[in-house]
């Protein structure tokens, strides 16, 4: 009677409680399919830091310039922007496929962890989950992302105390070449980040117009 009870009764589906919880406060992000890689495009990367790791504080910081250091290493992979906030960190990279993308990625997120653990005598993650990877295919994607990326902070508390500041010092602004107006940056830290080659990210995106060091840029929106 119970196994035709359990027959009749509706099966599948979501339960609660069910799958893998979450290893902090925020629960993973859904492990989707990765998208496709295609090397003429750049892709904009976001990671999340778990809670309590500041990464625009000294130990961060020290530990994200680590992992971009590691990362010049590689030739399929190469990290050309950067911003790092106190619990995300935003990059714009490009991969020559999907496995450089996937290998870049792991190293320079286990290069960051362990240099932070180092430095505050921590262990464990230092990320919460994976990274979510979306692959820029128009050129006005592309201007979009570095305005987004660069000029980041603009959406966060620290531009309202720092106003007389042009640039981020937790991106990598120095690198860029395009801003607007060709400000003076040489007061700001050279981080180790790589040139781009792709066309879209050298010339094809200044075709929507350069990038004002105090544009704040809009949410980007998700794909539908």
């Amino acid at each position: 009677m119970a196994t035709a009870a359990r027959k009749k009764g509706k099966r599948g589906g979501k339960r609660p409680g069910a799958g893998r919880p979450p290893k902090g406060p925020i629960s993973s992000e859904a492990h989707r399919e990765r998208p496709p890689i295609d090397p003429r495009h750049p892709i904009h990367v976001a990671i999340r830091a778990r809670a309590g790791a500041n990464l625009r504080g000294r130990d961060g910081w020290l530990a994200v310039r680590h992992g971009l250091e590691l990362a010049r290493r590689r030739i399929d992979f190469r990290i050309c922007h950067v911003s790092v906030q106190p619990a995300h960190i935003h990059l714009i990279v490009e991969a020559d496929s999907a496995n450089g993308l996937a290998r870049g990625m792991q190293g320079f997120q286990i290069a960051c962890a362990r240099r932070f653990n180092t430095l505050t005598g921590g262990r464990g993650r230092v990320f919460e989950d994976r990274y979510h990877p979306e692959p820029l295919v128009t050129l006005r994607q592309v201007r979009d992302a570095l305005a987004f990326v660069l000029n980041h902070w603009r959406r966060a508390p620290d531009d309202a105390t720092a106003r007389h500041r042009a640039f981020d010092p937790f991106a990598s602004a120095r690198a860029f070449d395009g801003w607007d107006g060709a400000p003076e940056r040489s007061e700001l830290e050279i981080v180790p980040v790589v040139m781009p080659t792709t066309w879209a990210l050298t010339i094809g995106w200044r075709r929507y117009g350069l990038i004002p060091p105090h544009e704040r840029p809009a949410p980007i929106a998700p794909k539908g």
